[in-house]
């Protein structure tokens, strides 16, 4: 039977991944966005009178597939904001490590904000995971999402592309995960929707996740505005706006490795 979360734990500390929280690259590691929720996890619960609005995710190698800690702690507390530091870790061996920020909120403030285009959500069509090759046959994460697209456009191509997505597990099966917690598998996809080739010749890994949110999303259904730069040096960059139903939400960035598979 096919497990209903991404992660199981025991002790609420040493975390095993499921099948659904594996990568295209690499059979016995994870893809970085169930981690980045979990690590999203352990500080929101540090600083919890405060709303998490930023971290930065260093991703250091693979994270395993066998199963990892997670530990948190308050780097500098503050009455309007927080710092805080998470990482995933097993035994003397780190695999990332994550910077947050979370800022006080105040009663309704009297402001207008930015009005930008924002992906329509009814005018979307079903279509299947972007990244549609992988380097194994095992279930993974792209296997857990669902994805709408752009009516009319093309499906799962690569280069900038707006696509809504929805995880259907939880992080953890007892947990009802934050709204944070809900976008951040999702926002680590923006290298895998805009990717600038196939995935046979050239593999294009994310060294790092940035997510910064000015507001908490609603919903389930979340859509990437994502355009991918790559360089001849090896070295690119993801860029995604984020959106939920209800409009803007954030952004996430990724800085890429590319290098020719061998």
């Amino acid at each position: 039977m096919m497990p209903a979360s991404y992660f199981t734990t025991k002790d609420g500390s040493w975390f095993v991944p499921t099948d659904h929280t594996r990568g295209p690259w690499a059979v016995d590691s994870c893809h970085a966005g169930p981690p980045a929720a979990l690590l999203v996890r352990a500080v929101e619960a540090l600083v919890s009178h405060q709303q998490l609005t930023r971290i930065t995710i260093e991703l250091m190698r693979p994270i395993p597939m066998a199963g990892f800690r997670v530990q948190a702690e308050i780097r500098r507390p503050g009455r309007s904001v927080s710092h805080t530091e998470a990482e995933i870790f097993d035994g003397d061996r780190f695999y990332a490590r994550a910077y947050a920020m979370h800022i006080r909120t105040v009663d309704d403030l009297d402001v207008t904000t930015a009005t930008m285009e924002t992906p329509e959500f009814p005018n979307s069509v079903s279509g299947g995971f972007p990244i549609v090759e992988a380097v194994h046959d095992e279930v993974s994460f792209g296997s857990s999402v669902e994805c709408r697209y752009d009516q009319g456009g093309e499906i799962a191509v690569g280069g900038p592309t707006t696509i809504w997505m929805r995880t259907m597990y939880p992080i953890l099966a007892d947990e009802d995960p934050s709204p944070f917690q809900k976008i951040a598998p999702l926002a680590d996809c923006g290298n895998g929707i805009s990717y600038n080739g196939p995935l046979g010749p050239m593999s294009f890994l994310n060294a790092d996740l940035t997510m910064s949110l000015h507001r908490e999303p609603s919903g389930e259904w979340f859509a990437s505005r994502s355009v991918s730069h790559w360089q001849r040096s090896g070295i690119g960059m993801s860029d995604s706006e984020l959106f939920d139903v209800e409009g803007p939400v954030g952004r996430a960035t990724q800085s890429l490795m590319l290098r020719r598979r061998t």
